[in-house]
């Protein structure tokens, strides 16, 4: 590439997207390997919390999305039968922006974390 082009991106290409899918999957896997077997205990849920959005982000970090901010979200709560509602608004590019996101129960807790994948123009 001549040093001198322009290396300005207004879209990402097509292998570069933000592919959610791939994302979900791998999320999912970091769940079930740290949270099988994990009794909820609110003393250890803000390490835990913290600890699973670092794992997620630096396994997404491998994966290629160079030009996108990466905003992971991840809600821990105790398994008492009662609904939970969650919700997101923001303002993206739908052409670009993308999210993912997966949950893990067992009988003790609940686990729900959110991928947001925004473009960095």
């Amino acid at each position: 590439m001549d040093a001198g082009a322009n290396t300005y991106l207004i879209r990402p290409n097509y292998k570069d997207k933000f592919k959610a899918g791939a994302v979900r999957e791998c999320v999912r896997e970091i769940l079930r390997e740290q949270l099988y077997g994990v009794q909820y205990n609110p003393d250890e849920v803000p390490t835990l919390t913290t600890s699973l959005a670092d794992s997620i982000k630096n396994k997404l970090r491998d994966m290629g999305f160079d030009r996108y901010k990466l905003i992971v979200q991840v809600v821990v709560g105790e398994q008492r039968g009662e609904g939970v509602k969650m919700a997101a608004r923001c303002f993206w590019d739908a052409d670009t922006d993308s999210y993912a996101q997966e949950i893990f129960m067992n009988d003790s807790l609940f686990c729900v974390a959110a991928v947001f994948g925004v473009y960095y123009y």
